[in-house]
């Protein structure tokens, strides 16, 4: 059933004539990291995390030299396990196709159609090996998808034999009191029906499923939605089982003492912070994240205001910290106050910090201000922008810090600039004004620094005082260290011009290439694999009905290391409908005599929340329905309305609008 239900926060890359080449690279790139050319950390504690929102697992296997030359020691998958096929497969993130639809599972078992398969997130891992890059798991443990229908016979089975005992008895009912602990651990979140976590059968299966995780390689687990399982001494529902499901999960898995465990515990009322993170070991610190991106987007960076992890008196070497994540960049409108800059400028303080484990969320490729979604598909990797220097350049400088304390001063009194020192042997410049003179008291060592950043500006440190003779950039990160630092060769890096458009209509478009750190990349398309360098076109034509055309990039820099990309364009047929025009239905005789109309379009855009607006009886059988604003390229489902036994055409992607026309389910 569609019913658009919307739960919160929740062919090969190069073709046979450059298989071989690219082998030999990928040959190149593990005998260059196991020599530890890329000095990632060892534990992901003391590194940073890459979040690969919505990117599948080829994705990620092939942007695998992309993560470690960007200094991240660790890559987070989007939810791996099986999940509701929403939009007939539909695989946009936000239009035809869903991304929350992977926190609705169906079953506990690895693989879905918008990541991969099983063997696909085995191979990602053992690509993750050769790097030392370590792979972390968004799960799922408290609710599944609230389409029952979906859900696995196994799954059941293992929650007692019915839904009745595979959820809570609260799952009558919705959360409304967020205070009450018994009702945010046992109750629906955004209508998804809430696992009973206590029951040993339950939890039993679920574990075969994290061990199964770890068995093809997984180094440890993100828990989605943790604060809605129940902590040792929370109340519970009287079904004679234990609160011990945290106990478990950390403790009788495989290879327990080296996995990286985090719950998400999003803080506000009665969150329980600091029992979550002893019980579990880690969460995230959500409440400081929204201080960062207060504190760069304001130009207000006093060590007053970013200091602080607002986790009371909770060990914050236990925090997963970040300047956003998927929930705040989907779920309200903060994520609008930051440019790319804001969130390098916020990323470089608290990577450059000794406590918290930072995580990098992965922005949709090429989103803006005006566009969120950006090129819009499920699968594809993110934007460029953990590629970027200034990032790439502090995720190594905190792995060179390690052991190092950390002091937090504003140089001069200035709340526009942070120095992040790390005791004697490193210092991070953040500056979110205009140009300022350097002449700062530091502890640093006396010496001369490189900035890491741009690879030439040179700093001295002199009796205490560190000074450049030229100023500090405009919104700038510099990165100060000699010792522990080596350098890289600059990346390769494929893409597409900037303002791309990825939804088109017509027949064909024109892509320009765009190629940096390398003379020739490679792109394939349609089968063929072809040289290009930086600015050249590419045609691109409408593929079959219901398919997106896709262009893989691929180069190497000078070291033959490869990075990759994919481009993917959707050629939409556009079309306008305008007010006052009517549409008919004929009813099948088995629908109840009220009948609604629910028109959408791609932007999400509706006529009225489900079931639409009910239609005008004409005849026997017969109802019309006047549309009452214009449209672009809308679609429209029928249905009765009913939502506990309801029926709908279609089953799932709408029809398109047609003015004067009379649709029946006998047509198709």
């Amino acid at each position: 059933m569609h019913k658009r239900i919307i739960a919160s926060a929740f062919a090969a890359l190069i073709l046979a004539g450059t298989a071989a080449a690219f082998a030999g690279c990928q040959k190149g790139n593990e005998q260059q990291a196991q020599s530890g050319s890329f000095k990632l950390a060892d534990k992901v504690a003391d590194g940073a995390i890459l979040q690969a929102f919505s990117w599948d697992f080829n994705t990620i296997k092939k942007s695998m030299a992309d993560i470690a030359a960007a200094g991240f020691t660790a890559v987070q998958t989007s939810p791996i396990n099986a999940c509701l096929e929403g939009e007939d497969g539909g695989m946009e993130l936000y239009g035809d196709g869903k991304w929350y639809y992977h926190y609705q599972p169906t079953d506990f078992k690895i693989g879905n159609y918008q990541l991969g398969s099983r063997e696909e997130f085995t191979e990602m891992c053992q690509e993750a090996d050769k790097y030392g890059v370590k792979v972390l798991v968004d799960v799922i443990a408290n609710h599944t998808t609230p389409q029952l229908d979906k859900v696995a016979d196994d799954l059941v089975k293992a929650g007692g034999g019915s839904f009745e005992t595979l959820f809570h008895k609260n799952n009558d009912k919705d959360i409304n009191n967020w205070d009450d602990r018994l009702e945010c651990t046992t109750a629906k979140m955004g209508g998804l029906p809430d696992i009973n976590t206590e029951r040993p059968s339950f939890q039993d299966y679920f574990l075969e499923f994290i061990n199964d995780c770890i068995s093809c390689g997984a180094d440890g687990f993100r828990y989605d939605t943790a604060k809605h399982i129940g902590l040792p001494d929370d109340p519970k529902e009287d079904d004679g089982f234990e609160n011990n499901f945290w106990e478990r999960a950390v403790t009788e898995i495989d290879n327990a003492d080296n996995m990286f465990i985090y719950g998400e515990v999003l803080q506000g009322g009665n969150d329980r912070l600091d029992v979550y993170i002893d019980t579990i070991g880690r969460t995230t610190a959500s409440t400081y994240g929204g201080k960062i991106r207060g504190a760069v987007s304001g130009n207000f960076i006093d060590t007053s205001s970013v200091s602080d992890y607002w986790i009371g008196k909770s060990d914050p070497s236990k925090i997963v910290t970040w300047v956003e994540s998927h929930d705040n960049y989907i779920n309200d409108s903060s994520w609008q106050s930051l440019d790319n800059d804001h969130v390098i400028l916020g990323w470089a303080i608290i990577t450059a910090r000794k406590d918290g484990t930072p995580l990098f969320f992965s922005r949709p490729y090429m989103s803006s201000w005006e566009n969120i979604w950006g090129m819009n598909r499920i699968g594809a990797q993110g934007d460029d922008m953990y590629k970027d220097k200034r990032v790439s350049a502090v995720n190594f400088f905190r792995t060179a810090m390690k052991g190092e304390e950390e002091n937090l001063v504003n140089p001069n009194f200035d709340s526009t600039v942070l120095m992040i020192e790390r005791g004697k042997k490193g210092v991070v410049l953040v500056n979110t004004s205009g140009e300022a003179e350097v002449n700062f008291d530091t502890n640093l060592a006396d010496g001369t620094y490189t900035d890491r950043v741009d690879g030439k500006t040179e700093y001295t440190v002199k009796g205490g005082k560190l000074s450049c003779e030229s100023k500090l950039p405009e919104n700038s990160v510099v990165v100060l260290y000699n010792d522990g630092y080596t350098e890289y060769a600059p990346c390769a890096n494929t893409g597409v011009a900037e303002g791309t458009s990825f939804v088109v209509g017509g027949e064909s478009t024109e892509l320009t290439l765009t190629l940096e750190n390398a003379e020739t990349g490679t792109y394939t398309y349609n089968g063929e694999s072809k040289s290009y360098k930086d600015g050249d076109k590419l045609t691109v034509k409408k593929p079959a009905e219901g398919e997106v055309a896709v262009v893989e990039l691929s180069a190497e820099n000078e070291k033959g290391l490869p990075t990759y990309e994919r481009i993917e364009i959707t050629f939409r047929e556009e079309y306008k409908i305008d007010k006052g025009a009517k549409v008919y239905f004929e009813k099948p005789e088995s629908w109840g005599d009220e009948v609604y109309a629910y028109i959408y379009d791609v932007d999400e855009n509706e006529n009225k929340v489900w079931p639409g607006k009910e239609m005008t009886k004409e005849d026997d059988g017969k109802y019309s329905y006047t549309i009452e604003r214009n449209w672009n390229s809308p679609l429209i489902i029928f249905n009765d309305g009913d939502y506990t036994d309801s029926v709908q055409y279609p089953e799932g992607k709408g029809l398109k609008v047609e003015a004067d026309k009379t649709y029946s389910v006998k047509e198709d």
